[in-house]
């Protein structure tokens, strides 16, 4: 019997939001560069202390970035941020492009940009351990943020959808 774990997984309502870092160093124009990829592997790992996690690909360029900077922000985005979504599931260059327009904030304790939704944090690497064809970062939650209740978005059947909440 063959594995299909992707086919059943697209049976698996998850969150959508979305994951900011930086880079620094000279050899980038301001001395700064921000990136923002759009995921779905957020997952809470503990209360006290207030742990995440999240799971990259290896050799991903972001992860890359969030290995230097040992920061991030994670933004959770509502039904109406399916289009934030899709322009940052794209390649660097184009999530560097609509970074440009995006309505972002730098965090004030890790300056990740942070986007519009329901609920924000910002995070600083606690560990990471490889996990297969990933890399699972677990952050320490340094502040969150919580805005006005919305209908949340979700991926589901392979592809970002508005849920309703009860």
């Amino acid at each position: 019997m063959e594995l299909d774990l992707r086919t059943v997984m697209r049976h698996f309502a998850t969150g959508v939001g979305v994951v900011s870092t930086w880079a620094e160093g000279p050899d980038i124009p301001g001395g700064r560069r921000h990136d923002a990829i759009t995921v779905n592997s957020l997952i809470p790992v503990s209360f006290g202390p207030p742990l995440v996690s999240l799971s990259l690909r290896h050799g991903s360029v972001f992860l890359s970035d969030l290995l230097q900077s040992q920061r991030w922000g994670v933004s959770i985005l509502a039904a109406d941020g399916a289009d934030t979504a899709r322009l940052l599931a794209r390649s660097r260059e184009s999530r560097a492009k609509a970074l440009e327009t995006l309505p972002a904030v730098p965090g004030q304790h890790t300056g990740a940009l942070l986007f519009d939704g329901p609920g924000w944090m910002e995070c600083a690497l606690a560990d990471s351990f490889t996990v297969g064809d990933h890399l699972m970062v677990i952050g320490t939650v340094l502040a969150t943020g919580v805005r006005a209740p919305r209908d949340p978005l979700v991926f589901l059947h392979g592809s970002l959808t508005p849920a309703t909440a009860p």
